[in-house]
């Protein structure tokens, strides 16, 4: 199955995420904000980021846009549940393969995920 990198600083949301997607059988690293994602990046080899749009620090707009510079072919979910963030990320389309609107239900998140793993391996 898939490594991902989860970035989402509300903890009940990002233990949800990380649950049910090792429950689907990836390997999940999950961190609290973009500058840990970034440093998890240096690390590892992921195959899909998930990101929360608004986080402190550095958020999920600003993590998008340097993982789209400097890993061109990862493929990123955004998540938010805020409305005028959302189309924020309309202006990303080239990096990312969807937004996921809070709240969703675990069905949504897997299939998202799901979608954009074959959307990577389609390209």
């Amino acid at each position: 199955m898939a490594q991902i990198l989860l970035a989402e600083d509300d903890t009940a949301v990002r233990s949800f995420v990380e649950r049910a997607l090792a429950h689907r059988g990836h390997t999940v690293t999950a961190v609290a904000d973009g500058t840990e994602a970034l440093e998890a990046l240096g690390r590892g080899r992921f195959d899909l980021l998930i990101t929360d749009i608004v986080m402190p620090g550095l958020d999920g707009i600003g993590l998008a846009l340097k993982v789209g510079r400097d890993h061109p072919d990862l493929p990123i979910l955004l998540m938010t549940g805020y409305s005028a963030e959302k189309q924020r990320a309309y202006d990303l389309d080239e990096l990312i393969c969807r937004v996921l609107v809070k709240p969703f239900s675990l069905r949504d998140v897997c299939d998202a995920v799901e979608e954009a793993l074959a959307d990577s391996k389609a390209s």
